[in-house]
């Protein structure tokens, strides 16, 4: 949270849990080793994992800067340690991101933005002029952004290979063209829904031999309690009777 907001404002969290989400990634990834060494050896193991080690592991590139340099990282807002200019912009209709990590793709920002005298300016001349020189530089460029719109941006720069995408509410994301081909939002049969299927976020997983499949909607609350209690507890129809009639169970 310390590096998470802008530099004027309160520590804040990610948006989404990344901490939870990423533990369970760092476990796929130990348990496929673990499953390799196994097949090699024979030999099982043990897999410790923990949220705080996750956290600290994210820390990436923030971590590393401090590590080498001991300068405790700052809060940057949308702004990134080691890259100029990353950050967000707003355009005429709206808002993006751009992303310009080296030398080249800068330049080719300058050119398209027709931003000459940003050119000529030594103190943009290299990644590490821009970074001293961060709040200098963006000054200048708001108001080359401000000349276009969103999608001239996004468009014209992707022909330049300059990285720079819109800011999209969520409700944008699942329009997006490129979202929809991705077959991120899936729609699973169920049996309770009004339309007959439920929606879901797909797996980004995509595999040649064996791609995921999707076969069970989400359960409804309580739909497998009588599957499971006979599986694992081996309680008869009397039982399971007994227990809903007293409440335990629903």
């Amino acid at each position: 949270m310390s590096v998470t907001g802008q530099p004027d404002g309160e520590p804040l969290k990610v948006g989404v849990g990344i901490a939870d989400i990423m533990c369970g990634m760092y476990a796929t990834i130990a348990i496929l080793a673990a499953l390799r060494h196994r097949d090699r050896t024979g030999e099982g193991q043990e897999i410790d994992l923990s949220l705080l080690d996750t956290q600290v592991a994210w820390l990436a590139n923030e971590g590393e800067n401090f590590l080498i340099s001991g300068k405790v990282p700052k809060r940057l807002g949308n702004e990134h340690p080691n890259i100029v200019p990353y950050k967000r912009f707003d355009t005429s209709d709206g808002q993006v991101v751009l992303a310009a990590g080296n030398d080249g793709q800068f330049r080719r920002w300058c050119g398209f933005a027709g931003a000459d005298e940003l050119l000529r300016d030594e103190r943009f001349s290299t990644n590490p002029a821009r970074v001293r020189n961060r709040d200098a530089l963006y000054e200048k460029m708001i108001p080359y952004f401000r000349q276009h719109s969103t999608a001239e941006w996004v468009d014209g720069l992707a022909g330049l290979g300059v990285p720079c995408g819109p800011v999209n509410d969520i409700s944008q994301v699942f329009e997006d063209p490129q979202i929809r081909h991705r077959e991120m939002k899936i729609d699973i049969p169920h049996h309770q829904s009004k339309s007959g299927t439920v929606p879901l976020l797909g797996n980004p997983i995509k595999m040649s031999a064996t791609p995921p499949a999707y076969r069970q909607a989400p359960p409804t609350l309580g739909q497998h309690t009588d599957e499971i209690l006979r599986e694992m507890l081996e309680l008869d129809d009397t039982e399971l009777k007994r227990l809903r009639e007293s409440g335990v169970i629903g």
